[in-house]
């Protein structure tokens, strides 16, 4: 198969239909090319935004021969697709990222033996076959220490730290009751960390890479609350992380979009704590604080079109509309005030079921200095928080 670059008014398929489904659908669509969409979830974001809609299985073979005649390249806008279904895909067009890097990727314990094996800086850990030999693994890692799924598992959901010893039998239990064909699990150690920074870097087709400005991230229980771009850490900090990003992204032989996330510790050291071959939250600044966006960039890499410029106009603040809080600042004075703020952009993804935890929307701050930008960020959140401690009438 030649990797001459797909044209406009060709059909791209995105394995995938959530909010990075139909922001990638909506940057292929400004650029002219057509989109087909296979989610099961008929209200799945990106449907909307789709020509050709698929809602049946993964595994269902009828819609996986008629995908295969509709499109010219593929994308994935998750890491837990199928790496089966793409490698079949892979057969017939370009698959971007591959599905070789995709097996390395949505395994855990592949991708930090990966990352290990070629002396990219990582946490001590432990792979996890049954939940009889979590004790053994704690006493290699030490305590404190996190227990992770290999596979799937995301927003903290799937993962238990242990942060003392009579933690390790009542979490080896918990292993005990999932039901999931042969699952396995790795086991980090826990250390303390400054912040966790992210680093978005695309790969072309011909090898060229590019880096977006390094990030820093915030977490609320698992999930990402908050952005900022560029991170406050030093020069010689942000050169670094850069370079381990781009430096695993070439290892895997990446094509497209991927976010390299690491923590910082107080001492300055760097250690890769996860890569996700795909746009990323924390790269949703991208939309309107660079000259191409993340979602753009992934269009081009999928395409071989030349990959586009990473350059930010302005510091930028991301947070994150979690559950009831994209209802809440989308009405009545709230939505006035957002939207009358200098430098706010809302978006909302049209997510029709609203759940606990899940991503709604998302709010981007941008200023002539970080300072400006993280400090309406700050408010929206301290506002979201009196909201959600306020009892429903």
């Amino acid at each position: 198969m030649t990797d001459v670059t797909v044209e406009p008014g060709s059909i791209l398929g995105v394995l995938g239909g959530g909010q990075l489904g139909a922001m990638f659908a909506v940057a292929a669509r400004r650029l002219g090319y057509r989109i087909a969409v296979w989610d099961q979830d008929p209200d799945a974001p990106a449907h909307r935004q789709s020509d050709h809609s698929f809602t049946a299985a993964f595994s269902d073979l009828p819609t996986r021969e008629h995908f295969a005649r509709l499109v010219r390249a593929v994308t994935f806008e998750w890491e837990n697709v199928p790496a089966d279904l793409c490698e079949w895909l892979e057969e017939r067009h370009r698959v971007r990222p591959s599905s070789s890097v995709l097996r390395i990727i949505q395994d855990r314990v592949k991708q930090k033996q990966f990352l290990h094996s070629n002396d990219l800086p990582v946490v001590p850990f432990v792979a996890i076959g049954a939940p009889d030999q979590l004790t053994e693994a704690v006493k290699q890692i030490g305590i404190p220490a996190l227990c992770k799924t290999a596979t799937f598992g995301y927003d903290g959901k799937g993962q238990w730290p242990i942060r003392q010893d009579s933690s390790v039998d009542e979490v080896a239990r918990t292993l005990r009751t999932i039901e999931r064909p042969a699952p396995r699990w790795i086991l980090e150690q826990l250390i303390e960390f400054e912040c966790e920074l992210s680093v978005l870097v695309v790969r072309g087709t011909n090898g060229e890479c590019r880096t977006y400005p390094v990030v820093e991230n915030r977490h609320e229980q698992g999930i990402l609350r908050m952005t900022l771009a560029p991170a406050t850490v030093s020069v010689q900090v942000a050169a670094r992380a850069s370079d381990l990003a781009r430096q695993a992204v070439v290892l895997l032989q990446g094509i497209g979009v991927f976010c390299v996330e690491l923590f910082h510790t107080a001492d300055d050291r760097l250690f890769i704590n996860e890569i996700a071959p795909r746009p990323h939250n924390s790269g949703h600044y991208t939309l309107d604080a660079c000259r191409v966006s993340q979602f753009e960039q992934q269009v081009r890499a999928v395409c071989g079109a030349p990959l586009g410029e990473v350059r930010q106009w302005s510091p930028a603040a991301m947070v994150n509309l979690i559950g009831a809080e994209a209802q809440a600042v989308a009405s009545g004075q709230a939505f006035k005030g957002l939207l009358s703020l200098p430098g706010a952009v809302l978006h909302l993804y049209g997510k029709k079921v609203v759940r606990p935890g899940r991503k709604m929307g998302h709010v981007t701050f941008m200023a002539e200095t970080s300072e400006a930008a993280a400090e309406p960020a700050h408010r929206l959140i301290a506002r979201l928080a009196a909201l959600s401690a306020v009892p429903p009438a």
